[in-house]
């Protein structure tokens, strides 16, 4: 037999009250959840960058100049941590591994982000591993050569490459990071080969270039802007798409009738995968407001970089659009790691 349940309530107590007494109950306990989500006295100790690449590089350059910024705008330290190895996979290993607390973040590139999942067999799940916080600096780069070599414009040292195949050299940060990459794409839309010379940064490969122990090389405007001013390198040209406000007088690849030769990088900010999103979205909006500063956007500027904040998402499509670019030249021109 069925059995029909009925609910009584008190007398003098309509069901309305009886709702708003559940609201006042309920009510208290929601900003109690979003604040577990996003802890409202973050930071209250320092916070690391780790830049998996070495000193005196682009990505770390650029790093140093947000991470002290942002320590002013927190009140904390914010402690650069350069951990190399691996094309960058070092360092980023460490942080996908990290806490998702906010205190460890990794400053990626269009390397680390990018082009390692085209060449390495990658120690984590590069899709997953990483939330996007925000980009803040574009690096175009420039076209240098050591003053000895006989060469003023790219038609030249094309020339010069084509007579004498195998004696030119050029120097990269590291086998498949986006210098190498660049000089690949130069080759191809050239037709010369050139002997690649690898080093562990881009610290190291300028250095060599200086000496003269190498030819050339592909490197942000960020690294060279300075050298090539004190006439310690010559600038050839840039692989950007419109000149640099860095190095105006320096033409483009395009504008020499080198074309289909664009390139470049950017620097960005990530954090480990399950970091609140109410605190990557904090984090991104604090960096896009350092990175508009006059200040900021002075300090990158002189150094060759284009300043550019970003939102989550629009880092994310960044990522995957040049993951599918470089993967395609990384497939052409048979690059592998050496």
């Amino acid at each position: 037999m069925e059995t029909t349940h009925i609910t009584r309530r008190a007398p003098g107590r309509p069901l309305a009250g009886i709702a708003a007494c559940i609201a006042l109950a309920v009510v208290p306990l929601l900003p109690t959840a979003a604040a577990a989500q996003a802890p409202a006295a973050w930071p209250t100790r320092p916070v690391s960058f780790v830049v998996p690449f070495s000193p005196g590089g682009g990505t770390d350059i650029a790093a140093r100049l947000l991470a002290v910024r942002l320590g002013q705008k927190w009140g904390q330290s914010v402690v650069v941590d350069n951990r190399t190895g691996a094309g960058g996979l070092v360092g980023a290993e460490l942080v996908a591994k990290a806490k998702p607390d906010g205190y460890t973040l990794l400053i990626g590139n269009v390397g680390t982000q990018s082009i390692n999942p085209s060449l390495y067999k990658m120690p984590y799940d590069a899709d997953r591993a990483f939330a996007p916080v925000s980009l803040f600096a574009e690096l175009p780069f420039a076209f240098v050569v050591n003053p000895a070599v006989p060469a003023k414009t790219p038609k030249e040292l094309i020339a010069l490459a084509q007579a004498t195949p195998g004696k030119y050299t050029y120097a990269s940060s590291g086998s498949g990071g986006s210098p190498h990459l660049t000089a690949e794409i130069f080759q191809q839309a050239a037709g010369v080969n050139l002997v690649h010379v690898p080093y562990k940064g881009g610290g190291p490969a300028m250095a060599d270039l200086m000496a003269g122990h190498v030819d050339m090389l592909f490197a942000s405007i960020l690294e060279t802007s300075g050298y090539v001013k004190s006439g310690k390198l010559r600038a050839l040209a840039v692989t950007s798409a419109q000149r640099s406000p860095a190095m105006p007088e320096v033409p483009t690849l395009a504008e020499l009738g080198v074309a289909n030769a664009e390139s470049g990088s950017w620097v960005a900010l990530l954090a480990p995968a399950g970091t609140p999103q109410a605190l990557v979205d904090r984090i991104a909006a604090d960096v896009k407001e350092v990175v508009a500063t006059e200040d900021m956007r002075r300090a990158l500027i002189a150094q060759g970089a284009t300043p550019r904040g970003s939102t989550p998402a629009e880092l994310q499509k960044t990522i995957d659009a040049d993951k599918q670019r470089y993967g395609q030249v990384i497939k052409v021109r048979g690059v592998k790691v050496e």
